[in-house]
């Protein structure tokens, strides 16, 4: 059995992260979406949060063969752990190439049994990170073409209150 992980922070998940996990999931026979902690961000949704918005988009979308699982530590070591013979990553442009090759870099000397795979994005994504959705709720734009419509209410809900700001 081939398996690959999709690690992300998913802070919140996009049309774009879930173009990515449902491709990776008709080349593997199994796909992990790993929610994982990142230290240079401030998260908007818990990691329960998060776990419980990528398992509606995954519902939705009636993939079998996705799971969802949290890790806090190194990629290469939950690779190991659960035998991935791949990492998957998205790439949406030359922007994001080196940070990914140097990560993929890293984890291959840490753990050389395991790939990483970049898929580009679609075309209709490249512009598309979680960091932009929630710059475009900050200011109370329309987020509905950016992430999937089963969870919107929820991520718009986490969005307000994230970003509530006491009245004068």
């Amino acid at each position: 059995m081939t398996v690959a992980v999709c690690p992300g922070s998913f802070d919140p998940v996009t049309v774009g992260h879930m173009d990515i996990i449902n491709r990776a999931s008709r080349i593997f026979d199994k796909v992990i979406v790993l929610v994982m902690a990142n230290f240079n961000k401030t998260s908007i949704f818990s990691m329960e949060e998060r776990v419980n918005l990528l398992n509606c988009a995954i519902e939705n979308g009636q993939s079998s063969n996705i799971v969802v699982d949290t890790f806090n530590g190194l990629l290469a070591d939950y690779s190991k752990k659960v035998n991935a013979t791949a990492i998957v990553k998205g790439l949406r442009a030359v922007s994001d190439f080196e940070y990914e090759f140097q990560m993929a870099l890293t984890n291959q000397k840490l753990n050389p049994e395991t790939e990483t795979i970049f898929l580009t994005t679609s075309s209709q994504n490249m512009y598309l990170s979680s960091s932009l959705v929630k710059q475009i709720a900050m200011y109370d734009g329309d987020i509905s073409d950016f992430v999937p419509a089963c969870i919107l209410k929820d991520v718009e809900a986490g969005l307000t209150r994230f970003y509530l700001k006491p009245q004068d």
